[in-house]
């Protein structure tokens, strides 16, 4: 398939956090990222991280940071990603205990999958579940 090298996603959701160490923090503590990389200006300033869930990822940065990815990105409102996980409910569990805000409680869905969806402290919408569509052929 055009676009994969060695079984990498293709596509990065890519947030934008006002206090982006922060939101690495409830990302790995309450909902079970793995942070990959972590790239800081010199006043600590987040300039670029990979966290990982899965055989995917999402990449965040600091609001502010300067650049054109910034710029273009200084309206935008919060974004949503759904993550793909083995086990909702104990997923769920550890979002609770870390004092994540639940939006929707892990919920059977008429097409198969199971999700519970989250509002992380900035306003971005997180969904976790075990729908997975196959992609390509």
């Amino acid at each position: 398939m055009a676009g994969t090298s060695g079984g990498a996603p293709s596509i990065y959701p890519t947030v934008l956090y006002a206090d982006a160490k922060a939101a690495i923090r409830q990302l790995t503590e309450g909902l079970g990222f793995t942070e990959l990389s972590l790239y800081e200006s010199e006043d600590g300033t987040v300039m670029h991280a990979e966290l990982v869930q899965g055989n995917g990822a999402v990449m965040i940065g600091s609001k502010g940071r300067g650049g054109v990815f910034d710029g273009a990105m200084k309206s935008a409102g919060p974004a949503g990603v759904y993550v793909v996980v083995d086990d909702v409910d104990a997923h769920h569990r550890r979002a609770v205990e870390h004092g994540v805000e639940i939006l929707m409680p892990p919920t059977d869905q008429d097409y198969g999958s199971r999700d519970y969806m989250a509002r992380d402290a900035e306003g971005n919408i997180w969904s976790f579940g075990t729908y997975a569509p196959a992609i390509g052929g």
